[in-house]
């Protein structure tokens, strides 16, 4: 099974929070796993970083961040250039997602957290 690399932006310290449970269950299925967040902290091994680092390879990227939030980080994405990105319940943007496809990048408008539970990450 190929490794889908996956960074989870807006990642948050808090366990209620989709975000940090997407994160925990990236790890179970033993999916490498990024996580950037407006605070530094961990989700048990996972670092969460602030903002921009230097990542290398990125296959899928999963926003937990709301339109009006995620124009600081269009260049960024742009730049990791991933396979796809999912835009989780919420953070849907036309926009966005008619530039991503037009650099040739996969959208999926849906819950990674189901995906992973249906086998379809």
């Amino acid at each position: 099974m190929q490794q889908k690399r996956t960074l989870v932006l807006g990642a948050s310290l808090k366990p209620h929070r989709f975000s940090y449970k997407a994160v925990i269950k990236l790890v179970r299925h033993h999916i490498p796993v990024v996580a950037i967040g407006r605070r530094e902290g961990a989700i048990g091994e996972v670092k969460i970083m602030k903002p921009f680092p230097e990542l290398g390879e990125i296959h899928t990227i999963t926003l937990y961040i709301g339109p009006k939030n995620q124009s600081s980080f269009i260049d960024y994405i742009l730049k990791i250039n991933p396979v796809r990105v999912i835009f989780n319940p919420g953070t849907e943007n036309p926009e966005l997602e008619q530039l991503l496809r037009s650099r040739g990048i996969e959208i999926i408008e849906g819950c990674m957290l189901v995906m992973l539970t249906k086998g379809e990450f």
